[in-house]
């Protein structure tokens, strides 16, 4: 995971300088807010108008870990098709987001957004909205209190927003039997267990994680279905000594 400070570098080598000006002060704008204020914020303005404003960045790329273009929104695993405010471009950048999603993760961090804020973002977002909170959590100083918001994010068959939720504040914070939903949850939707931050410490030796596995691969199999590879990998690693 990138630091905020090379996250802002790397998104700054993809903008032009009309949107680095407008998110300078932006930036600007969201570290003079006072963490836990009342009432929405000029910066919560830039944050929802972020992907207009990158529009003019570098073209988009696939998504980390999910198999999908930012451009369309089409999951190459399950066809699905998911809103979005991206460009309509596409190529192999080998930035770690969308510059929208990075612009908005940034000005998370630098307003010191706060639990409260977080889910009401979340909540009033749009799809690429809530992907920013989500991608946000790790850069934020929030401990438990926005396991809530993964969990709903889990609950979705946007795999955007799911793979999302796996990272490294999932990692951290989720709950065992939470957690196994969520690798389960990936394995059902296509997303690569790679999106899933630390699935290798947390899967080894898990004895119950193999038992939903393997009840999940018999069921594929009485089913006439593959087993996905993905399944294969997480399982070996649960039959190793943690």
């Amino acid at each position: 995971m990138l630091t905020p400070t090379a996250l802002r570098a790397a998104l700054y080598e993809r903008l032009d300088e009309a949107t680095r000006a407008w998110l300078d002060k932006a930036l600007a704008e969201a570290a003079q807010r006072e963490p836990g204020g009342s009432g929405p914020a000029r910066w919560e303005l830039a944050f929802a108008s972020a992907g207009r404003h990158c529009r003019r960045a570098t073209p988009p790329y696939p998504a980390p870990g999910t198999g999908q273009s930012h451009a369309t929104g089409q999951s190459h695993a399950t066809g699905q098709s998911h809103a979005t405010d991206h460009p309509a471009d596409a190529d192999q950048t080998p930035a770690p987001h969308h510059p929208a999603d990075a612009a908005r993760m940034l000005l998370l961090h630098a307003a010191k957004t706060d639990a409260r804020t977080a889910a009401r973002l979340y909540a009033q977002g749009a799809g690429a909205e809530r992907r920013a909170v989500l991608l946000a959590l790790p850069y934020l100083r929030l401990g438990a209190d926005a396991v809530p918001l993964v969990e709903d994010a889990l609950r979705t068959n946007d795999t955007r927003l799911v793979a999302a939720a796996v990272g490294p504040y999932a990692a951290r914070h989720l709950a065992p039997h939470s957690w196994r939903q969520a690798v389960l949850k990936c394995l059902f939707t296509g997303v690569p267990v790679a999106a899933v931050a630390e699935w290798e410490r947390r899967a080894r030796g898990d004895g119950e994680l193999a038992r939903m596995l393997t009840d999940y691969a018999h069921e594929r199999t009485a089913a006439g279905r593959s087993v996905p590879a993905d399944l294969v990998r997480v399982l070996a690693l649960t039959r190793e000594e943690s």
